[in-house]
């Protein structure tokens, strides 16, 4: 995945969205990362987690669809079968992570796709608990380590066996069908 590419992608439907209407600091960008990895961990701590066999099954349907019942059906699919689980919360964690480097123009290092680093962030996670790791990765965020957070997010869902970029593609696709300012939220 290149990251620079998804980054751009989660900062425009922010802006399309109303997310960057004010001139909101480091700090609150990165306490929005934050709060997705805490539902995270209150989607483990319910064990919440998606049921991927049965979204593609819902989705797999060949039956030839308008564009609007397509869009509908996945945004059904999406939120029966993946939404505001731990799968979901980490995607969301990665796309405000994204988004924050679109705002303030942070161009992603190729070391943050890295196979070797991503694979010693995951020998190093596996053992934490799933809290211990999360909270491992708050404290990167907490000091501005933008790239070792990408880092530890990617080693701790290859450690889970999560196929992070494939939810981050289902939660974009699901967050550019979703009404300006996801129709009630204040930031």
């Amino acid at each position: 995945m290149d990251l620079n590419n998804l980054r751009d992608r989660a900062y425009k439907n922010a802006v399309a969205h109303g997310w960057h209407e004010e001139n909101l600091s480091n700090e609150h960008y990165l306490c929005l990362v934050i709060s997705e990895l805490m539902e995270a961990v209150e989607a483990d701590r319910i064990g919440k987690h998606s049921d991927v066999a049965k979204f593609k099954e819902w989705q797999g349907n060949s039956i030839p669809l308008t564009e609007e019942t397509r869009q509908r059906r996945f945004k059904e699919d999406f939120e029966a079968y993946i939404k505001d689980t731990v799968e979901y919360e980490l995607a969301d964690a990665v796309i405000r992570l994204l988004d924050y480097c679109g705002k303030f123009n942070f161009v992603i290092d190729d070391s943050c796709s890295d196979s070797e680093a991503i694979e010693d962030f995951s020998r190093l996670l596996k053992k934490m608990t799933f809290t211990e790791s999360i909270f491992h990765i708050v404290e990167s965020i907490s000091r501005f380590e933008i790239q070792v957070a990408f880092l530890k997010i990617f080693g701790f869902c290859k450690q889970k066996d999560i196929n992070i970029f494939w939810y981050i593609e289902q939660k974009m696709k699901y967050n550019e069908l979703r009404p300006y300012k996801h129709g009630n939220k204040k930031y």
